[in-house]
């Protein structure tokens, strides 16, 4: 039996049309691409913005806690500032029965960009821990140990920050007062301030920049101080 004849008008594409039809087609899947690129890129950067206005506020709210829960101890500071770290003798974090800590608030560079960092110490129970504590916290702001970077907390990007006190009627830088003691050593009692303020230069680029200022009250203040 003869083989069957194909219609006269029954043909296939030629070599040019199905390069042709290649070419639309890959500038259709670049094209595509690209807009899915950018839409992982837009969504990435959402993330990365959401989570670092988390984290800013997460920072803010255990700022003001650990001012908040501020202890005294005889013959020991319950916060001084150095002009690098805000540490702040503050009650324990878990049971009635665990002790204070020492909490340090600092601006330090890490990989190349200014942090802001918190650094909390292990529970305290006596009086040498505690001087030891102290001391380390002063250390953490400036030249801190692997040891020490493990009990850190990165918080912002930051490029600068400043502490005042609300002292005698009015907010004034903490280091022209009298009575602050040596970097690193446990001053004498030294009088609460009845408010810190915290201004924080936020870096630019990030979810939150420009400055930013928060005050702590004393929670024995009032009369709208």
């Amino acid at each position: 039996m003869a083989p069957r004849r194909r219609p006269a008008d029954w043909r296939g594409f030629t070599l040019i049309e199905l390069l042709v039809a290649i070419g639309l087609m890959a500038l259709m899947a670049a094209l595509s691409w690209r807009g899915l690129d950018g839409m992982t890129r837009a969504q990435t950067q959402m993330r990365q913005h959401a989570d670092d206005v988390l984290a800013l506020q997460a920072g803010l709210a255990q700022w003001g806690a650990d001012l908040d829960a501020m202890a005294s101890q005889p013959n020991s500071a319950s916060i001084d500032w150095d002009g690098r770290a805000l540490r702040i003798l503050r009650k324990g974090t878990g049971s009635a029965g665990e002790g204070l800590r020492v909490v340090a608030w600092a601006r330090r560079s890490v990989e190349g960009n200014g942090q802001w960092l918190r650094w909390l110490s292990a529970p305290l129970t006596t009086r040498d821990q505690l001087q030891l504590a102290w001391q380390q916290a002063a250390v953490w702001a400036q030249n801190p140990s692997d040891d020490a970077r493990a009990r850190e907390v990165r918080i912002a990007a930051l490029d600068q920050w400043q502490i005042f006190y609300y002292r005698s009627d009015a907010w004034s830088n903490p280091l022209s007062s009298a009575g602050t003691a040596a970097t690193g050593q446990v001053p004498t009692v030294a009088a609460v301030p009845d408010g810190v303020r915290l201004v924080l230069t936020l870096a630019s680029g990030q979810a939150v920049s420009g400055v930013l200022t928060r005050d702590w009250v004393r929670p024995t203040i009032g009369g709208g101080k």
